[in-house]
């Protein structure tokens, strides 16, 4: 005879009883439930990105990112913004709804790196592109056979424009301009576009305009090209790097705004901060991923400033690196990205810390559990053999009731006929069914003698 085969956990549940396996389910449910909650593994399908002024190189930035991001399921929007400041401004209002944005080094202040109950405010995805301090001024404004200036200090009472006060060009060209000892203010910060700024340069009504923004930016590349605008040199840019830890120097290379027409004629020496791009500290962090992803897609290209590869990469001088881009820059994406949808990929990294303890619960419940089924599945068969000896033990004894034996055996088969098992323990049932058709036989054999 073919020996029974052992329950699997599943058969267990299931022939456990519906009380058993209700609690069991319940309990699982339950876990899960409060992992979901705690851990959060779905983030918001919204993001809201701000830039900077129409035209500038953030807006150019982010709308490489919103198809990125939108590939994803992400509705994305993005709001324009003066620049810098207002991005910071931003970010730390939690009303203001903006997420994410693009941040110039150099600007932030104590106010936009403060911590709540010891935890940053803000944190960091990386430096995702160069952006130098591009200062164009009108050689005309130069006395006749007076060279290029080359120093900051010569333009003292020129007529600058910096942008708007929510930028970051402003304050950065201040930081330069009081080390060289000018004290004449620049023009005084105008709400309006850039595009006006370059208007009233071209017409005369200011000297210089000075913008912080990546090479590609659109004003920048026109300004470049533009005949009767000349772009400032620094000759002191190694000295500006050394006294300002968040600038660098660069230098744009002779021709490669115009190889044929050699423009620039000759190289031009220039200081840089570095784009960031920064969240605020509650930002779910798959969102931090997604973008950090996006940023990856977006500035690997490298560029004048930039070798290919170089950003985005994990330097970060004002704000903490959040851990996802830490261990982006560290490993790439995470492996599960690599081959499932990015929002299924999310929910099982997230939830492994729940799923492995699940399943060292599991794991020896499955061992245990089967043995205690199997147990309680027999006693539901075994329980009637003590009739079943009883009978017998009546039958064997001085003068048997024939009669009454025989009714209280029919009775307990009837019942036996109603005990519900699972087919993996019907052998077992169908023992006890076979031993009480043996009773059945003695009885009558023991009825036909009497009779005779």
């Amino acid at each position: 005879m073919s020996r029974a085969p052992r329950p699997r956990l599943i058969d267990s549940l299931a022939a456990a009883g519906p009380l058993l396996a209700a609690g069991l389910v319940l309990a699982l449910a339950l876990l899960l439930w409060a992992a979901w909650r705690v851990i959060d593994p779905l983030p918001a399908r919204q993001l809201v990105i701000a830039t900077g002024p129409e035209q500038g190189a953030y807006q150019a930035f982010a709308e490489r990112y919103k198809p990125l991001l939108e590939a994803q399921g992400l509705r994305v929007e993005l709001r324009r913004s003066q620049g810098t400041r207002q991005n910071l401004q931003w970010l730390r209002d939690a009303g203001s709804g903006v997420q994410a944005a693009f941040v110039q080094s150099g600007v932030a202040d104590a106010d936009a790196v403060d911590a709540v109950e010891g935890e940053p405010a803000l944190l960091s995805l990386g430096s995702v592109a160069p952006e130098p301090l591009w200062l164009f001024y009108r050689p005309a404004r130069m006395p006749r056979g007076a060279p290029a200036p080359a120093r900051l200090s010569e333009l003292e009472g020129w007529r600058i424009h910096t942008g708007p006060a929510g930028g970051g060009t402003g304050a950065l060209l201040r930081q330069l301009t009081a080390a060289n000892g000018i004290t004449t203010p620049p023009v005084p910060a105008d709400e309006r576009e850039a595009v006006h700024a370059v208007v009233e340069l071209l017409q005369g009504r200011i000297d210089a305009l000075a913008m912080v923004s990546a090479a590609d930016a659109p004003l920048v590349q026109y300004l470049l090209s533009t005949p009767g605008v000349a772009l400032f040199d620094f000759a002191q840019a190694e000295a500006y790097a050394r006294r300002f830890n968040f600038l660098t120097p660069q230098r744009l290379p002779r021709g490669v705004v115009d190889l044929a027409a050699d423009q620039p004629p000759a190289d031009v020496r220039l200081v840089s901060a570095t784009a960031s791009l920064v969240v605020r500290a509650d930002l779910h962090p798959a969102l931090q991923q997604l973008l950090v992803q996006a940023a990856g897609a977006a500035h690997t290209g490298g560029g004048w400033f930039a070798r290919p590869g170089e950003f985005p990469n994990a330097e970060t001088s004002e704000f903490v690196l959040s851990d996802e881009a830490a261990r982006h820059y560290r490993s790439g994406p995470p492996w599960l990205q690599r081959h499932l949808p990015f929002w299924l990929a999310n929910v099982v990294d997230r939830m492994w810390l729940v799923l492995l303890p699940l399943l060292a619960v599991l794991l020896p419940l499955a061992r245990i559990l089967p043995p205690l089924v199997t147990l309680r599945l027999r006693s539901r068969v075994y329980r009637w053999y003590a009739h079943l000896r009883a009978l017998e033990a009546e039958l064997d004894g001085t003068g048997p009731d024939l009669a009454s034996l025989s009714q209280r055996l029919e009775a307990l088969d009837r019942q036996t006929e109603k005990i519900g098992v699972p087919l993996a323990y019907a052998h077992e049932l169908y023992d006890l069914r076979a031993h009480i058709h043996g009773v059945r036989k003695r009885l009558a054999q023991r009825s036909v003698g009497a009779a005779s």
